[in-house]
This record gives C-alpha cells, sequence and structure tokens, in this order.
C-alpha cells in the first residue's frame, strides 16, 4: 500500500514536471519569435509583450531564459541597443526597414577596401554588428559571407566579382557608403 502511494506521488509530480516543461518551451518560443519580430531593448519591454501573448513570469525568470537562448544585444544603425538571437535561420525579422534616406542621417559606415576576394568595412564603433546583419540578410549573392567585430566587417566575395558592382550593391543596403576600394 505504502509502494502504491509513493508511485501515485511520483506519477503526480511527474505529470506536473511535464506541464512546467511544455510551459517553459512554450514560453521560450514566444520569446524567440518576439525577439525576431519586434525591435526591443529592454526587459521591461520584452516582458510587456510576453503577457500580451498570454505568458506572466519574473524578471528572474525572463533573464534566465534570455542567458538559455543565448540572446545578445546588437547595435541598430540608428545607435539603438536591441535583442538578437545568436542564430537567427529560422526568425528572420519581420520588422519594416528602414529607407535609405533614413538611414542616411545617423550613418555608422566610414570606409571600405579589397584585398582580391577580402574586403574589410570600417564603422563607427557599435555599429559593424547591424551592418554585417543587414549585409547578411540583403541577399546579395555576389558576397559569401561576414565577420563583424565592433568597428570592423571582413567581408569575402565570390571569386572574379568587380569591386565597383559590389560598392553598388552595398549603397543599398549600407548607409552612407562609399568607394574606398
Amino acid at each position: 500500500m505504502h509502494i502504491c502511494k509513493n508511485i501515485r506521488t511520483f506519477a503526480a509530480e511527474f505529470w506536473i514536471l511535464i506541464q512546467i516543461m511544455k510551459i517553459k518551451n512554450q514560453r521560450l518560443e514566444a520569446i524567440r519569435l518576439i525577439i525576431s519580430s519586434q525591435q526591443l531593448g529592454n526587459q521591461e519591454e520584452l516582458m510587456a509583450a510576453l503577457q500580451k501573448e498570454g505568458f506572466s513570469l519574473t524578471q528572474a525568470t525572463l533573464s534566465r531564459d534570455l542567458k538559455q537562448l543565448k540572446v545578445a544585444k546588437a547595435s541598430t544603425l540608428s545607435g539603438q541597443y536591441i535583442y538578437v538571437l545568436p542564430n537567427e535561420t529560422m526568425y528572420k525579422r519581420v520588422n519594416k526597414t528602414s529607407t535609405l534616406r533614413e538611414m542616411l542621417q545617423i550613418p555608422g559606415f566610414l570606409s571600405i577596401s579589397f584585398s582580391g576576394n577580402m574586403g574589410v568595412i570600417k564603422t563607427r564603433p557599435g555599429y559593424a554588428s547591424a551592418i554585417a546583419w543587414n549585409i547578411d540578410r540583403s541577399d546579395i549573392t555576389q558576397i559569401l559571407g561576414t565577420i563583424a567585430g565592433d568597428d570592423t566587417i571582413f567581408i569575402v566575395l565570390k571569386e572574379g566579382v568587380d569591386k565597383q558592382e559590389i560598392i553598388d550593391l552595398l549603397g543599398q543596403v549600407v548607409p552612407n557608403m562609399k568607394g574606398g576600394a
């Protein structure tokens, strides 16, 4: 009889744990989707967005969730810092992009130079990651990829690509782009 009671207690506790894990997984997915679709710069904004989706949690729980998801902050072209996911292949931002005119008001781009099929873009401090993010998502097929630091972006070009063509294409994505080839 004692064993049966322990098994029932264990089963009930196990069921509760499974329900908690389902809620946590749903909350983590909601955080991913919210960060991918909105430009949020602090935990209060994120908590408010989660509450609109029906999730009630503490700041400490949100901090642990952000750490588990490896969420970081990146500078936007306007100088704001927003939450970003480490790998956004499944969660592409769907917010309205700024027009080139809007982006030109606060340029982060400083210069670009090339050596063979490699390029280096210099930016104002804190701008490299946001500019690289925009380049990566621009679908410029002549650029194989980027690596960004704080104020420098390394780009790898396809072999034989015309440098002026790259500058012209980047001019549609990068504010204040001027040739420095």
